[in-house]
């Protein structure tokens, strides 16, 4: 669980309050109501490990005289380890002294060997690193890219032009980022040399964490707001009766109605983080599966509960206020200056390439209005699946992508090219938002000029 100080005060204040008493009483209606809710989405959340979007065979294709001279991405680390011990041994426990009370049920037995081979990949593995499969996501991503672009990379080697790699610095980026140009000179072993060493840059890759944005970390720690929502998604009877009925599945029934509602709450909750993690390490524990310790129903909503920790914490969050975004555009502006740049002649990077997290991509996502990221909740109408479209799984699941690349023509007569700019996300081929003009209706290509005009913010 991600609970802020704020938001654990609140909760305690719903519990006292009695708010999280009605466990078990949520009608066959309030049932059917959340399973229409979450039915659509993924039970992973930003978790989820990644899968390409869009068809390369409908991609637009540039008009014609321009060519590729110039890509760019922004990318999340791939699948890792989950970053700590806490959650399994936190399920662990609660285990052991179901175990001491004689109170498992036959699932609940088979729970701790699960969560105990989970945890000892992991470890191995090193908390928080990436995993194999992280590293085979950003490998194929890389051979995807050169396939969509055959001709600028062919350039790119031809006229020896440099590829920029830059990181947050922490391991799981560096690392997703060695996979991924090593990815690039499989395809092509033309490129090797050509790619630099990966450089850090924490104020553009790991922006969240510094200095200039203690007020985003304040925001986090300590907004009424933002508290109060989350308590409230705590305090709704459909998260009690999920945390019971998942309980209900592992123990018996004295053992769960003697927990405390806060500790079935936890356990749930940890039990989720589990379940999400395991998807990851798929190579490093291949026997671990965690899907039958949790209902379709209960895992959907308790995906939905970290969704909106998720939307409210680094994505579109609140409307009228930008506290969780606005520092992205740090990132977004690097974006355009080095899209600039290339046109403009002042380097002859033939591409750049970042590698970062969630807390950088859901923010660059709100601030630029990628599909699912245009939209803020009224603090009177919380963040649900049925008012709003963000969704972890697909705004940024792991290896989340965004790749822009830059077309540049040779007028006839003499004069100065032209630059245009196609955007992918994850991999789709998508619109900028609607404040900026394509260069004819339903074309997904954009001048260079008219996305500085766009895309300029405070």
């Amino acid at each position: 669980m991600k609970r802020t100080p704020a938001l654990s005060a609140a909760l305690a204040l719903a519990l006292a309050l009695g708010v999280l008493s009605t466990a078990g009483t949520a009608s066959a209606h309030d049932r059917s109501g959340a399973d229409a809710d979450t039915a659509r989405h993924g039970r992973y959340g930003t978790k989820t490990p990644y899968r390409p979007q869009g068809d390369p065979d409908r991609y637009q294709q540039p008009p014609h005289g321009f060519r590729p001279v110039f890509t760019e991405n922004v990318a999340r680390h791939g699948s890792r380890a989950m970053t700590g011990s806490e959650d399994g041994d936190a399920v662990l426990a609660v285990l052991a002294e179901a175990e001491r009370q004689d109170a498992l049920t036959d699932l609940g037995a088979r729970l701790a060997p699960q969560v105990r081979s989970l945890l000892a990949s992991a470890a191995t593995l090193g908390y928080g690193n990436l995993s194999a499969l992280g590293a085979r996501e950003h490998r194929q991503t890389a051979l995807r890219l050169e396939q969509r672009l055959p001709s600028l990379f062919r350039t790119i080697v031809a006229d020896r032009e440099p590829v920029l790699v830059e990181t947050s610095g922490v391991p799981r980026a560096v690392a997703s980022a060695d996979a991924f140009t090593a990815g690039l000179t499989a395809g092509d072993p033309g490129l090797t040399g050509l790619i630099g060493a990966p450089v850090t840059d924490t104020d553009l890759l790991y922006f969240h964490k510094q200095p200039q944005n203690a007020d985003y970390r304040a925001y986090l720690a300590n907004d009424p707001d933002l508290a109060a929502v989350l308590a409230r998604n705590e305090a709704d009877p459909r998260t009690a009766e999920a945390a019971r009925h998942a309980l209900s599945r592992l123990f018996r029934a004295d053992f769960v109605t003697a927990l405390p509602v806060d500790e079935q709450l936890s356990f749930a909750r940890s039990l989720y983080e589990l379940y999400s993690a395991a998807p990851d390490l798929a190579v490093e524990a291949p026997s671990v599966d965690l899907s039958r310790y949790l209902t379709a129903h209960d895992a959907r909503w308790l995906g939905y509960l970290d969704d909106a920790e998720e939307f409210y914490q680094k994505g579109p969050a609140f409307s009228g206020r930008t506290i969780t975004y606005r520092m992205a555009g740090v990132l977004l502006d690097d974006l355009l200056a080095q899209a600039g740049a290339r046109a403009d002649g002042r380097n002859h990077n033939g591409a750049v390439l970042r590698f970062t997290h969630a807390e950088e991509i859901e923010p660059l996502a709100a601030l630029m209005g990628l599909p699912g990221s245009t939209e803020g909740a009224d603090p009177e109408q919380p963040y649900s699946y049925r008012n709003n479209p963000w969704r972890g799984a697909e705004v940024v699941p792991m290896a989340a992508n965004i790749q822009w690349d830059l077309y540049e023509n040779a007028p006839s007569d003499g004069g100065p090219a032209d630059h245009l700019v196609r955007m992918l996300y994850n991999e789709e081929e998508i619109a900028f938002k609607p404040s900026c003009r394509p260069i004819a209706e339903g074309s997904h290509y954009y001048r260079l000029d008219e996305l500085r005009r766009c895309l300029a913010h405070d």
